[in-house]
């Protein structure tokens, strides 16, 4: 770091924030499989939410992947600078008093840890537990089918590993539920923790 860079501090506190809209800030880290339904349920979640009055954000993978991070590949490294900038970002979205999701499927657990330390209380971590053999039949880009023939190097699941969440916050195990189940039980879980006013 630049000894010439000084940290600022705002003007405007983190409860102000809150106050003016209506909840806490919070990370929701969606994280799974390729197919796994993180991108449909964050997108479900965002819209209840919006629909409460809440000021959300969703970062998703695809989409980031077009701008803020179009010069990063999918090995090993660059898949942990996508999830640093990625935590960056949402947590800068945090401190401006938004719910935040994040839909990557971010498959290391220090990389996911590392967004949790920075970002501390206001990192859920959500879990979308879907098994590798229903992501492969859903395949909706495609992907599974071209790393099963050697086409994708280091496609998570197939020839690099995804490391499960231990003890997630929110556990979605999307073969029992429904997608608008999934997204009530993670809304729920915002309401029982006081992220959202019931």
């Amino acid at each position: 770091m630049n000894s010439n860079i000084v940290w600022h501090n705002a003007s405007v506190t983190t409860g102000e924030r809150n106050e003016q809209k209506g909840h806490a800030p919070c990370l929701l880290w969606y994280t799974g499989l390729s197919g796994s339904g993180k991108s449909t349920i964050a997108n479900a979640v965002d819209r209840i939410l919006f629909e409460r009055g809440c000021h959300t954000y969703l970062l998703d993978g695809d989409n980031v992947r077009h701008g803020l991070n179009s010069d990063l590949g999918f090995d090993d490294n660059s898949r942990k600078e996508n999830i640093r900038r990625i935590t960056e970002v949402a947590n800068l979205f945090a401190d401006a008093g938004l719910i935040v999701g994040t839909a990557f499927i971010s498959p290391f657990i220090a990389d996911r840890e590392q967004a949790r330390n920075l970002a501390k209380e206001t990192f859920i971590e959500v879990f979308v537990d879907t098994p590798l053999e229903i992501c492969e039949q859903r395949d909706p880009k495609g992907l599974y089918t071209k790393a099963r023939k050697g086409e994708i190097p280091n496609f998570t699941g197939i020839s690099s590993p995804y490391e499960a969440p231990p003890s997630p916050q929110i556990h979605i195990e999307t073969d029992k539920l429904s997608i608008e189940e999934a997204a009530n039980q993670i809304v729920e879980y915002l309401v029982k923790h006081k992220v959202i006013p019931a």
